[in-house]
């Protein structure tokens, strides 16, 4: 929300005050409580008829600041607040002097100056990050009410990032992003996710501790400085040091908390019966008998909304007039190996059985007079669910765990973003900051439900509305994506957005959600799909079945789907590192390489954990422009070597795409290519990409619970490879060392070239050898 018109003026109506001068320090308990008058004081007359700002700055978690501003304290605030984790108190240290105060916690430095206008600055180590200055701190009254707001100052050449899956542009400077979930497809700057939290290429992240709407101006009002504004008479920031960003990534969610593991099953293939299209158990399972004749693996089978009858959702009823049998159906397709997934929203149709009970026990939002809230959008006189209220939630939770019990495994968690503020809770929550915090409610809900019967690492969600904590409950998909080429790539940006907010885990619509993609799209979208954390076909009107699209479409997502399960021991690796650090599998390339400069703005491609580059195709004639950081990168499909630090532009094939291993790194390989969920250790196979003389390369495959099974580690000096490996799993495994020189000797093993010419090295109940390369 912007305040001012250009540098001198304020917008009509509006009337600033500003934080003028520390006008006293106080050190209590660790903590720095600064005293901020909106005016210097020059003499004791200026203390009178004043505002004067508190800000408290602490920290609960090293490299971590809090800020904690008031103008008004006694001000009530309601719930909700994010849920943030109970963490032990780091070490902190203050030391004050004539002209400053300041409070470092690990590498962060809080510095607050006691002389002059108001001046605070946050320092890495000696280096100021960001820092608060001259009319940066303050609350304006506007004719819309009071606001406060901190501004933040950004250096040159410094790039925002963040701020939730956002299908803008992916660098933040000059947008204007107002948090506030919208279901709005992904063609605007509306959102469903909105994450009150940015990270920059400097070193460090901000997060926004309000769930309702923060109004954010990145570079926009002031072109040198973030603003984020809230209405009212508080606000509660965090400054998160890394100095790396995935440092940042990990520390941000340890206080708002990390992602949950996913079951194994759920990295496969999903399919969709898709929306609006016509469907019985007839039609499912020749879908499914179709993928199976044509060898396509597939883990998931998906119920969209039509499952239940129309005008009666939800009632978590089968439709009978087109599943007369379900628990017998689901029993026969699960008999096949699948896993059921199906859609459920937190609404109740007034058609709907359970509208009556629900109204009559409170269960649903009311209106400010006590009658039940309802819309005709959406679903004809239906009710939202009040999950402020245990019972409700307690209720919700037993409908969809009924459905556990005949067969469902999982559940889509549509919807949760067109959530009224002219409503009351049942708590008494705020609905301006439940707007947001719905969501969070809704995916906890159906994920502790699921939990409750499925049990540890067998939880898994397909949601589309989050907010701040919602990593914690995976997974996310991006939404209703349009059918082209521009769509496709607005979910890869607005996915890497998410990522840089801690979700681990997210996935899209193949092939896009609204309109019938072409048979050209539909292959490079399925390439784009199965090289995601998750894969799901999905459509709006017409089935996404490749066969409908033509013959070569089947081979594309064959290829594919079989390369992914292929890949699981390397894919589930990196998510047990998004579940145990926070990092996500899907990494924007400033992710893993912040010091190369010419990555802080690629949106076209990304990392596929620490060493997979991913470049999707994203034009008709198979052409693709991407970037390689320096070093020799291998094609993993292809295996043709490329040096980098440089554009590169190819023309691929619908089976091939710029799929590049990142030299001196080890990608495990399974031995299994009809499943995700299959036992990861056993007879893997480490792939050694560009050791270099001198480097050492480590690869941990984990099990099916996500538990360290074997790890690998490779170290090369001059000729000689020496390879070791340990944990519970080292009876079983195989080398390839591909694009190193050729194999003179290997002890333990006599090499043979493979028809590629590369040296594959078994091994059985080995845990060392050493290969000697020819000079």
């Amino acid at each position: 929300m912007k305040f001012t018109d250009g540098f001198w003026l304020m917008r009509p109506g509006c009337v600033g005050h500003y934080a003028a001068q520390a006008y006293e320090v106080e050190v209590k308990d660790g903590e720095l409580v600064v005293y901020a008058p909106t005016r210097p004081i020059r003499h004791r007359a200026d203390t009178l008829d004043i505002p004067v700002l508190t800000v408290r700055y602490s920290s609960p978690l090293e490299n971590v600041i809090r800020v904690q501003i008031c103008h008004h304290k006694g001000t009530k605030v309601r719930s909700p607040f994010f849920e943030l984790e109970n963490l032990p108190p780091p070490k902190t240290s203050v030391r004050e002097t004539e002209e400053f105060a300041e409070l470092t916690s690990g590498k962060l430095t809080v510095r607050v100056y006691k002389k002059g206008g108001w001046l605070v600055e946050f320092r890495g180590g000696e280096r100021v990050i960001t820092k608060s200055g001259h009319r940066s701190l303050g609350f304006v009254d506007t004719p819309e009410g009071r606001f406060i707001h901190e501004q933040l100052s950004l250096s040159v050449g410094e790039c925002v990032y963040g701020l939730g899956e956002r299908f803008t542009a992916f660098v933040k400077n000059g947008q204007v992003i107002e948090m506030w979930n919208a279901d709005a497809a992904t063609t605007s700057d509306q959102a469903y996710k909105n994450i009150p939290f940015y990270l920059t290429n400097r070193g460090y992240g901000v997060f926004v501790n309000h769930p309702e709407r923060v109004s954010f101006e990145i570079a926009s009002e002031h072109v040198d400085k973030v603003q984020f504004s809230v209405p009212g008479e508080w606000l509660d920031y965090f400054v998160i040091y890394g100095p790396t960003p995935k440092e940042v990534l990990e520390r941000y969610t340890a206080l708002t908390g990390r992602p949950a593991l996913p079951p194994a099953w759920s990295f496969g293939l999903w399919l969709t019966t898709s929306f609006t299209t016509s469907y019985d158990e007839e039609t499912v399972t020749s879908f499914i008998q179709g993928m199976a004749d044509r060898d396509i693996p597939l883990s998931v089978f998906h119920f969209d909304c039509f499952w239940m009858r129309e005008f009666q959702w939800c009632d978590f009823t089968w439709d009978k007039r087109c599943f007369p049998d379900p628990a017998g159906m689901l029993k026969r397709l699960k008999e096949r190996g699948l896993r059921i997934c199906v859609w459920i929203n937190p609404y109740i149709a007034q058609k709907s059985p359970l509208f009556d009970e629900a109204a009559e026990k409170g269960y649903l939002l009311k209106k400010p007079d006590g009658s039940v809230w309802q819309t005709d959008m959406w679903q004809a006189g239906m009710g939202i669910v009040d999950f402020t209220n245990p019972e409700a939630r307690k209720w919700f939770a037993e409908k969809l765990q009924a459905l556990v019990d005949m067969g469902v495994d999982c559940f889509k968690t549509d919807f949760g973003e067109r959530i009224p503020t002219d409503v009351v809770y049942w708590d008494g929550s705020d609905p301006q900051r439940m707007h947001n915090f719905y969501a969070y409610l809704y995916n906890k809900t159906v994920f502790e439900a699921l939990k409750e019967k499925k049990g540890e690492g067998e939880t898994v969600l397909f949601a589309r509305s989050a907010t701040a904590g919602s990593q914690k409950f995976p997974v996310h998909w991006g939404g209703d994506c349009l059918a082209t080429y521009e769509s496709m790539a607005a979910s890869l940006r607005a996915g890497l957005s998410l990522g840089l907010c801690g979700f681990g885990f997210w996935s899209h619509d193949i092939g896009g959600f609204i309109g019938t993609p072409t048979p050209d799209l539909y292959k490079r979208w399925c390439a784009f799909g199965l090289l995601s954390s998750h894969s799901r076909l999905h459509g709006n009107d017409s089935y996404r079945v490749p066969w409908l699209f033509d013959e070569e479409a089947v081979e594309v997502l064959r290829f594919f789907t079989k390369l992914k399960c292929r890949l699981m021991p390397y894919l589930y690796g990196a998510a047990c590192e998004a579940h145990q650090r926070g990092i996500p599998v899907m990494r924007a390339m400033i992710l893993e390489f912040p010091d190369d400069p010419a990555c802080d703005y690629l949106d076209r491609q990304y990392m596929l954990g620490d060493a997979l580059l991913v470049a999707p195709v994203f034009s008709p004639d198979g052409t693709v422009d991407y970037y390689l950081p320096s070093g020799r990168w291998t094609n993993f499909i292809t295996g043709q070597v490329v040096e980098g630090g440089r554009w590169l532009k190819e023309k691929h094939g619908y089976l091939s795409l710029p799929l590049m291993v990142r030299p001196n790194s080890v990608i495990p390989v399974g031995a299994v290519d009809n499943r995700p969920d299959y036992d990861f250790p056993n007879d893997v196979t480490f792939q050694i990409f560009e050791l270099r003389d001198g480097a050492t390369a480590t690869r941990t495959v984990p099990d099916l619970k996500g538990k360290p099974a074997i790890t690998l580690k490779a170290r090369r000096e001059g000729q000689k490879i020496e390879i070791s490996v340990e944990g519970e799993r080292t009876e079983n495994w195989f080398v390839q060392l591909r694009n190193i020189a050729a194999v003179k000797s290997v002890e333990n093993g006599s090499p043979k070239p493979d028809p590629q010419g590369v040296i594959v090295v078994p091994n059985k109940g080995v845990e060392r050898l050493v290969v000697e390369l020819e000079r």
